[in-house]
């Protein structure tokens, strides 16, 4: 009899850590790069995860760009690294699935793609 209620009391106080570990105001901004990058507001987001602890803090989630996909069907991610966890976050880099866009690219449509995308945060932000 003790099992279940060991089981409980563990569930009942590790959700809501794990919530509280999460930044909404991250994720916000994160699916803010995410729809300037991809020049929609109609961006559907799955699974969402933050990091704020982490250094640099960061976001993760799945998404479809086609509307009415079911979360478990999203297996595109995209992420975002940024300076800080607080306002202004400064946008650090940002990565759709395995392509990576940061200040520092080799290749330089990437490196634009980045620029663009921390100019309008920061015009966001302000």
């Amino acid at each position: 009899m003790r099992k279940p209620i060991i089981l409980f009391a563990f569930a009942a106080f590790a959700l809501p850590a794990d919530a509280m570990a999460q930044s909404p105001e991250l994720e916000d901004t994160c699916k803010s790069v995410a729809k300037s990058f991809f020049m929609t507001d109609q961006l559907a987001i799955g699974t969402v995860q933050s990091f704020p602890e982490l250094k640099p803090p960061g976001v993760r989630m799945s998404y479809s760009t086609r509307q009415g996909t079911a979360p478990a069907e999203m297996t595109d991610i995209f992420e975002c690294e940024f300076d800080k966890a607080d306002k202004p976050h400064n946008l650090a880099r940002f990565c759709v699935s395995s392509t990576c866009y940061a200040p520092n690219a080799d290749d330089g449509d990437r490196k634009r793609r980045f620029d663009e995308m921390r100019i309008l945060l920061n015009r966001a932000e302000k």
